[in-house]
């Protein structure tokens, strides 16, 4: 890659471990529905008027329900219920709950007609991912029922992710990766503007809530989508997507330095065997996820 490639890279590695530090900051606030509304809504303010110039937008009227599809499983459902579980989970553990992505795209890819073969290292990267699911939610410091709905939120957000990418992969690959990004982002916008309505807050949050959704949707996601599309074309998805495992690490240490959360030991082994289980399920696909569109910030 070139010197500025891996400037890019580097940048991205970064920004995309911060949302998880600012929904932390902003839900304290701020409901998860507008948290994930304000976001999406500076996001698609910034993405669309890039796509309609690059005439990205054109196409969107030939994958109506993949872009439909896409806003939901990407955008509305995972801002939406990551904001919520972090009410009552630590940040640093929804990152590393939401590294599992690649896991559960390896799990479900057949049923998106994805079919790539299943060998025994991608196997037994499996299990040794989710083992280290188990030694982070069943051993680690979440205890209560909170805790675990909390963990369901971010369970749920982890599907759509993989889902967002499949659907990208099966239905979306010919296509300006930008103009199917910013046409969901409009469309998340809409569709989470009545339930951002609802629960607005009753008094005026402070500049450092309102500057955390402003972080989350101009940097995280806005910012971090253009880096990544640059990324892509100029090094290739599979490289692009080993951030897949830099940005859990950034927002864990984050979450510990200025948060002051603790993982504890089982929280510690949990985070290495998801990492380590993503890497061997994934690295046999490598090649074929060469110019495949990359998916959306977390």
């Amino acid at each position: 890659m070139s010197a500025r490639a891996w400037l890019a890279f580097a940048a991205l590695g970064v920004i995309w471990g911060l949302p998880y530090l600012f929904i932390k900051i902003a839900v304290q606030e701020i409901s998860p529905f507008d948290v994930a509304w304000g976001r999406i809504t500076l996001a698609a303010l910034i993405l669309l008027p890039i796509a309609w110039r690059r005439g990205a937008l054109r196409a969107l009227a030939t994958h109506k329900m993949a872009v439909l599809a896409f806003a939901l499983v990407e955008f509305t459902i995972p801002f939406s219920v990551i904001s919520m579980g972090e009410r009552w989970i630590p940040s640093s553990v929804t990152a590393i709950l939401i590294a599992t992505v690649p896991l559960i795209i390896a799990l479900i890819s057949r049923f998106f007609g994805v079919h790539e073969r299943l060998g025994a290292a991608r196997l037994i990267g499996l299990a040794v991912g989710f083992a280290g699911v188990i030694a982070l939610v069943g051993f680690g410091s979440l205890s209560g029922p909170l805790a675990w709905a909390g963990v369901g939120c971010v369970a749920l957000a982890t599907v759509g992710y993989a889902i967002g990418a499949l659907t990208i992969e099966r239905h979306l690959h010919d296509v300006d990766s930008i103009g199917p990004v910013a046409g969901s982002l409009l469309i998340s916008s809409l569709l989470l503007l009545v339930p951002a309505m609802l629960t607005l807050p009753k008094r005026m949050p402070s500049a450092l809530a309102l500057s955390s959704v402003a972080v989350l949707g101009l940097v995280c996601t806005a910012v971090a989508m253009l880096l990544m599309f640059y990324l892509v074309k100029n090094a290739g998805a599979s490289r692009a997507s080993i951030i897949t495992y830099i940005n859990p690490a950034v927002a864990t240490l984050l979450g510990m330095v200025l948060l002051d959360e603790h993982l504890g030991v089982w929280g510690l082994i949990g985070f290495g065997l998801i990492l380590f289980g993503s890497w061997l399920a994934t690295r046999a696909s490598t090649a074929a996820a060469e110019g495949a569109p990359a998916e959306a910030s977390p």
